[in-house]
């Protein structure tokens, strides 16, 4: 494997010793940061149409995948325990039955 040569050695000062204080710290990763940020590729308005088509044609596909395997498994506990018809509804009294309220 091949690195690409560094100006600076990235985990110290260039002193050679380790950063002082919490100031020095946080300037080194500040430095990395954008050091690490050049090394991005940013791609090409085709490139970012053809990924986002990629990823909504896979989330499309495996949506119908687990549609499908819903249908299915809803299907077999339908088979192995019986339909239940959905929420059930509270039962009405019969009618002319206050349910003991009297006037």
């Amino acid at each position: 494997m091949s690195q690409s040569p560094s100006t600076h050695d990235q985990g110290s000062t260039p002193a050679g010793g380790d950063p002082k204080g919490p100031f020095g710290k946080l300037w080194l990763f500040l430095r990395q940061v954008v050091d690490e940020l050049r090394k991005v590729v940013v791609p090409t308005r085709r490139e970012l149409t053809n990924y986002t088509l990629v990823v909504l044609v896979f989330v499309v596909i495996v949506i119908g995948i687990v549609t499908g395997f819903d249908a299915i498994f809803s299907r077999g506990a339908e088979a192995l325990f019986g339909s239940t018809g959905g929420v059930e509804q509270p039962v009405e009294p019969p009618a002319g039955v206050d349910g003991g309220a009297e006037d």
